[in-house]
């Protein structure tokens, strides 16, 4: 069972990993000197999607490592 959650918990942390490196929020280095970041747009289509995903991920990965804990106790 501890090995299993291990595993869970590695195949977890590398989808939230590529999954926030997926969305191109703030990409390039115009954003660090100021430029054109300030207009607000909602999410859409594929962007929401992988937004919607990576809070689920984050999700599952805290309750599996919650589980983790107990189990070790």
């Amino acid at each position: 069972m501890e090995i299993a959650l291990q595993v869970v918990q590695i195949i977890l942390s590398i989808t939230m990993v590529a999954l926030v490196l997926m969305q191109a929020k703030g990409s390039g280095l115009g954003n660090v000197f100021g430029g054109a970041g300030g207009v607000y747009r909602t999410r859409r289509g594929v962007e929401k999607t992988l937004f919607q995903s990576t809070i689920g991920v984050g999700i599952s990965f805290c309750v599996v490592s919650l589980i983790y804990v107990v189990y070790l106790t």
